[in-house]
């Protein structure tokens, strides 16, 4: 790592979206590609370039997974992303059995498919052992990537950074940095917290709340929309029980309803995962439909079809919600960074709109 900056990172979740954001600091180590910056929203933040990223713990569940080094628990089933650098050197660093609470769908246990999870029978890991390690290994910042639903284990996840006083990012759909309760905790401890629920660079709500926007700014009147996503990662596996959705879909549509000019009625607005296709893997395909009315009561409407792979897509996002959690750090600045969160997550404390997001993120930068 270059120089003397670092940032200790530990990420419960080694799956999809860990595995393209390790690959991304190791892609962006290289001093051309970095110059190019294609991908990336900010070359250096804070004087923190991507290289200076270090994973230093990680937890998981799947027993392909725990025991082995992160370098290459990362590219095991059933991760199923792109490779873009596969040239990622020996962390040293073990990956540990986690606390699975409900961080594993019951009907994922004995789903016959290759991109499953497989249940390590190790021992799981206490609070106690996890806050250990934490300060052990002088971690700045927790990464939560548990699968959708995990609203048990992402709390679990949430006391350990308060225990042991690292700042933690929220990128699943659990309402914690959004939630006044926990977000006063953190802001009593002056303890960092980014969430919730990760926004994609061109994700499908990023492009849903563009255009909704677009409509807004343009005068047209939005009557009814839809967004519609299938995958064949294992988010989109778990998101088969519908029971572990609610909090996704309440946090997708608010994301689309807060730059609406007027909030539609539940009935007018459908936003949500819609189905499994194994075969897709990591690629996330979207579909939007609006339909509005423009001058002279004129009927209009917009269909568009999205194709993207999905967890370089989010590591991209991520990369720079590390860096603002460490800046912060940095700063002694604790409780939610609101601009941050605003502009980096769905469903964040405060919703402002994409371009007002933009410029809290350049002024927290500026200091």
């Amino acid at each position: 790592m270059a120089g003397e900056k670092r940032i200790n990172i530990a990420i419960a979740g080694l799956g999809n979206c860990a595995s393209s954001l390790i690959q991304g600091i190791y892609y962006y180590s290289d001093a051309q590609r970095l110059a190019d910056a294609i991908g990336l929203m900010h070359q250096e933040m804070g004087g923190y370039k991507p290289e200076h990223i270090k994973v230093v713990a990680a937890f998981d569940i799947d027993k392909r997974k725990v025991g082995k080094d992160v370098s290459e628990a990362i590219f095991e089933p059933p991760n199923c992303t792109k490779v873009f650098f596969d040239d990622i050197p020996k962390q040293d660093v073990k990956v540990e059995m986690g606390k699975v609470l409900d961080g594993l769908s019951e009907h994922m246990k004995n789903y016959e498919d290759k991109y499953t999870f497989l249940l390590s029978d190790e021992k799981e890991l206490e609070k106690e052992d996890i806050v250990s390690i934490l300060k052990e290994r002088d971690v700045d910042v927790l990464l939560n990537y548990l699968p959708v639903g995990s609203e048990q284990a992402t709390k679990f996840y949430a006391e350990c950074a308060l225990e042991a006083n690292v700042a933690f990012i929220n990128n699943i759909p659990v309402f914690v940095a959004s939630d006044k309760e926990w977000a006063s905790r953190f802001k009593e401890k002056n303890i960092p917290i980014l969430g919730d629920d990760i926004k994609s660079q061109v994700g499908a709500t990023i492009v849903h709340r563009t255009l909704t926007d677009l409509f807004k700014k343009r005068g047209v009147k939005l009557d009814k929309t839809y967004q519609l996503n299938m995958g064949g990662n294992t988010d989109f596996l778990n998101m088969l029980n519908r029971e572990r959705l609610q909090s996704k879909k309440i946090s997708k549509t608010e994301a689309v309803q807060a730059v609406a000019a007027k909030r539609l009625d539940d009935e007018n607005i459908h936003i949500g995962p819609s189905d499994y296709v194994p075969w897709l893997k990591d690629n996330k395909i979207c579909f939007i439909r609006m339909e509005g009315r423009l001058f002279g009561d004129v009927p209009m409407n917009i269909e568009l079809r999205l194709s993207v792979e999905d967890s370089p897509n989010s590591a991209g996002v991520v990369i720079d919600a590390i860096r603002c959690a460490k800046i912060a750090l940095d700063r002694n600045i604790g409780g939610p960074l609101l601009g941050p969160s605003s502009y980096f997550f769905k469903h964040p404390p405060v919703q402002y709109t994409d371009s007002e997001a933009y410029e809290k993120v350049e002024e927290f930068l500026r200091g």
